[in-house]
């Protein structure tokens, strides 16, 4: 469906934020996207559907050149795409109704007349389990949960085939989490959608995602099947991500890691997980480990890989 390669944004001051990502996403595919506040998950997100530009690498989307496409030919192609936010209130318009939050994709594709842009919006509140008569009201009116399904819905409005969720859980209460999550995994079933999931919660994206990418300081560090990067984790910092969470019944030892998270406008060298890793050693600080197989699909950055 739609594939990075080498993917890099540098922002002011030198900040690479993105350096070198490549990952692909297949039809029908989510692929969920972790890693520490500011290791550059959202940042990649954007770049996908360049909602910001990258400063070097490539997209393409079913095999076509998507940075090739300006004016027209660039809104015709994100038709098929959509995003929901974090903040389900600052990514809708409070001046707005819902009626025209979720017509406005319709107009801006030129899909369908004054009629048909009406039962849409009917059968978009429908599928995401709000009521019709909600159309009428701002989205000052609604609870945290009830406007993440309105941004869901708008998000799906124009019948996009690729959507990106950025942490579009972390603004909600606990109890209402699972909701939201239960509601997007239906609709990638229903509608076949393949997904970006960005979050820092690991437990949610282990009920969403078929695999996962672990991203640090711009780059993405391991990547693999849920099952098995849950099971067999290779990378010391996925290693020290995965012990933070709960497992029922399982007793585990919390690995802390030592140190800050460095300055991504003066990245350390070689490694850039060496100086809060406790297994670096001089080839760390010398050279850049690459993304290679470990088996099975299962990549890590890594010299020397294996669970801590």
């Amino acid at each position: 469906m739609i594939a990075a390669e080498e993917l890099a944004k540098i922002f002011a001051g030198g900040v690479r934020a993105v350096d070198g990502v490549s990952l692909s996403i297949a039809e029908g595919e989510t692929l969920g996207l972790v890693g520490e506040s500011g290791c550059g998950k959202s940042t990649l997100a954007r770049l996908l559907l360049r909602l910001i530009e990258p400063d070097a690498g490539a997209i393409r989307v079913r095999g076509s050149d998507f940075m090739a496409l300006s004016g027209a030919a660039l809104r015709e192609a994100r038709r098929d795409m959509g995003i929901v936010f974090q903040d389900p209130f600052g990514s809708l318009n409070p001046r707005m109704s819902v009626a025209r939050l979720l017509a406005e994709p319709l107009a801006v594709h030129g899909i369908g007349g004054r009629a048909e842009r009406k039962a849409r919006v009917a059968e978009l509140l429908d599928v995401v389990g709000l009521a019709r008569q909600h159309a009428d009201r701002y989205p000052h009116e609604f609870s945290g949960g009830q406007r993440q399904r309105i941004a869901i819905a708008r998000a799906l409005a124009a019948g996009p085939k690729f959507l990106v969720c950025d942490e579009p859980t972390s603004a909600l209460d606990v109890s209402i989490q699972a909701q939201v999550l239960n509601l997007l995994s239906d609709l990638q079933t229903r509608f076949g959608l393949s997904m970006l999931f960005v979050s820092h919660n690991l437990g949610a994206v282990r009920q969403m995602a078929g695999r996962v990418a672990v991203m640090y300081l711009g780059r993405v560090v391991e990547e693999a099947s849920r099952d098995d990067l849950f099971a067999r984790p290779l990378h010391p910092y996925t290693s020290a991500l995965l012990s933070a969470v709960p497992e029922p019944g399982v007793t585990t030892t919390r690995i802390v890691l030592k140190g800050d998270v460095p300055n991504p406008a003066d990245p350390p060298s070689g490694c850039r997980f060496r100086t809060r890793c406790p297994r670096a050693a001089a080839r760390c600080a010398a050279e850049t480990p690459m993304l290679r197989d470990a088996g099975g699909g299962h990549r890590v950055a890594c010299h020397f890989p294996g669970a801590l």
